[in-house]
């Protein structure tokens, strides 16, 4: 899929053409980047680059509606570099092309995760040829080297991501149980080294409001802080399901990230449920959804509202979790769900 996204990037993706959409896809004619502005907000999406290259719908519906786009997949390291020393920026860069064509800011994601890395460096690791100095060396490389690739061409970069577990603690990861606690911090200083005017983000889920695993964030953020290094936003992911209940404190708890002179961003904003779809769901679904959003407009200094792909068509959810889905803002056939008219209501009465 790889080869069709780099020949769309020639000519589609690049020039910005896009089909006309169906009546359905657009029952309300004003944006939802057109109602952010004046709220302070970008309103972005996930970007699934394989979809963006063979579905007009999706590729003018992402054009249209939103003025911030993030690679679901394409700047992740397995995706980047699958053989060590070996790069494969073209998905990435096609986005990035894209987005510029579009007037779009680009959050990256993402620079250090235990997942999602390339198998060279978990066997390297696991067989012991790559030694603990060796792979602070390949880490310190691979940041640096992406980030300075994209160097003023992204605003946000989610530096850090998942390094907590739900109590609190560090999650065990090959760069906790290799490099000890250190690579956080360090991961922060070579990423502002490499672009320090790009806002770096610590980056989780269930996080979004007060417990254990948030509050475990905000002390590793204000420890980091006074020790000057550049931790300058907190990446809520915004993962809900409406059978476990709306979180508690999501106001609280940007506000107390905002008083360490952080940003704070919802970044991955998705809301399942159990199938099948009623209107019942979908009315609760789009409360969750405008609850995110209105905790976001009001904070201080909350930059973007980013949701993890905008039609059920391409959604992560249901190949994760079981009998659930119907997580986004669109059914699969581009259909606005009530909870894309409570963004839209939400960011226009954010103005």
């Amino acid at each position: 899929m790889r080869v069709s996204v780099a020949a769309f990037a020639a000519t589609l993706l690049i020039t910005g053409t896009a089909a006309a959409q169906p009546a359905s896809a657009h029952p309300n004619p004003v944006p939802l980047r057109t109602l952010a502005a004046g709220t302070g907000v970008r309103i972005g999406t996930a970007v699934d680059m394989a979809a963006l290259a063979a579905d007009t719908t999706y590729r003018g519906t992402t054009a249209r509606e939103f003025n911030s786009v993030t690679a679901e997949n394409v700047m992740k390291w397995e995706s980047v570099e699958p053989t060590r020393g070996t790069y494969d920026w073209g998905p990435a860069d096609d986005l990035v092309r894209y987005a510029r064509a579009h007037g779009q800011a680009v959050r990256g994601h993402t620079l250090v995760w235990h997942n999602q890395l390339p198998g060279w460096l978990t066997a390297g690791v696991a067989d012991g040829s790559i030694d603990s100095a060796e792979l602070r060396t390949i880490l310190r490389n691979h940041i640096t080297k992406e980030v300075k690739r994209y160097k003023g061409r992204i605003y946000q970069w989610d530096v850090v991501n998942e390094v907590f577990e739900e109590d609190g603690s560090l999650r065990e990861s090959i760069w906790l149980r290799r490099l000890g606690p250190s690579y956080i911090e360090d991961a922060f200083r070579w990423a502002h080294a490499a672009d320090p005017k790009a806002k770096l983000f610590l980056n989780d889920y269930n996080v979004e409001g007060v417990n254990a695993k948030s509050t475990a964030y905000y002390e590793l953020a204000k420890r980091l802080r006074a020790a000057k290094i550049p931790v300058q936003g907190f990446g809520i992911q915004g993962h809900l399901a409406i059978q476990y209940g709306f979180p508690g404190q999501v106001a609280e708890n940007l506000a107390r990230f905002e008083k360490l002179g952080m940003q704070t961003a919802f970044t991955e904003v998705d809301v399942r449920m159990i199938l099948p779809v009623d209107e019942a769901k979908l009315a609760t679904q789009a409360t969750y959804f405008r609850g995110l959003l209105d905790a976001c407009v009001q904070a201080r200094r909350c930059t973007s509202f980013t949701v993890w792909g905008f039609s059920d068509k391409y959604s992560w959810v249901p190949g994760v979790f079981g009998g659930e889905g119907a997580a986004t803002l669109m059914d699969e056939g581009f259909v606005r769900k009530p909870a894309f008219t409570a963004v839209g209501e939400g960011l226009a009465e954010g103005r």
